[in-house]
């Protein structure tokens, strides 16, 4: 037998028109997509801040730093602290091979992120000859892909690779998806990028990363801008 409540129920939900039942759907819906998102975002951050590379290594054969933008041709603040972070590496004699990758230079700049990266190294004293470039990505999953490329070319195995710690989350799953061996990162950390803007614009980037890794097994990505 039903229960008085269970009876009651039935009523009010009989007693209800085809548009206040539409309208009872759609808010439960719309409830139910806010409370999915809030869950979502909270395990992204969770993720992100959580995540730990361990200890950098003491030698490999090769340092990627990944790409941010270019301020009227030259490295932004925060591209500044990646460049800085990774150049202290080098002089400590964790690496000899420079892989800087990104294509689009961001404001006003007519160089490739790594062209605008190159130069600032090249100031600092390093060789040109210890620096192998990537011009043409445009994203995280580019700059790890087609270094991947420049690897083999250049008979380089044992990397680590040099971003913020904001990023180094999202860089650590997708060199994982592109199959590298146990890879190393040594994350820098930002001064000049506040938190809050770090967080959100990291959020959405996981996000569409993860889309895209679903995706890229049917030979599809999302638009990167």
């Amino acid at each position: 037998m039903k229960s008085k409540i269970e009876t009651v129920a039935a009523v009010q939900t009989a007693g209800l028109t085809r548009g206040q039942r539409l309208r009872r759907l759609v808010v439960r819906t719309a409830l139910a997509i806010v409370l999915l998102f809030v869950i979502w975002v909270g395990y992204l951050l969770w993720i992100i801040n959580r995540f730990d590379p361990g200890p950098v290594g003491e030698s490999y054969d090769a340092g990627i730093v990944l790409g941010a933008s270019l301020w009227h041709d030259v490295p932004s603040p925060g591209l500044r602290e990646r460049l800085d972070h990774a150049l202290k590496l080098y002089e400590e004699g964790r690496f000899e091979t420079f892989i800087l990758t990104g294509g689009y230079g961001g404001v006003r700049s007519r160089l490739a992120e790594a062209e605008g990266m190159r130069n600032y190294l090249l100031e600092r004293g390093v060789p040109e000859s210890d620096i192998l470039l990537e011009t043409t990505s445009t994203s995280t999953y580019d700059n790890l892909l087609n270094s991947k490329a420049i690897m083999r070319e250049n008979d380089i195995n044992k990397v680590v690779i040099i971003t913020h710690e904001f990023h180094s989350a999202r860089a650590y799953d997708i060199a994982r998806y592109l199959d590298y061996q146990d890879p190393d990162l040594s994350p820098a950390k930002s001064v000049v990028v506040p938190e809050l803007q770090q967080q959100p614009r990291e959020v959405l980037a996981f996000t569409k990363w993860k889309i895209d890794s679903v995706l890229l097994k049917f030979g599809l990505r999302l638009p990167d801008n």
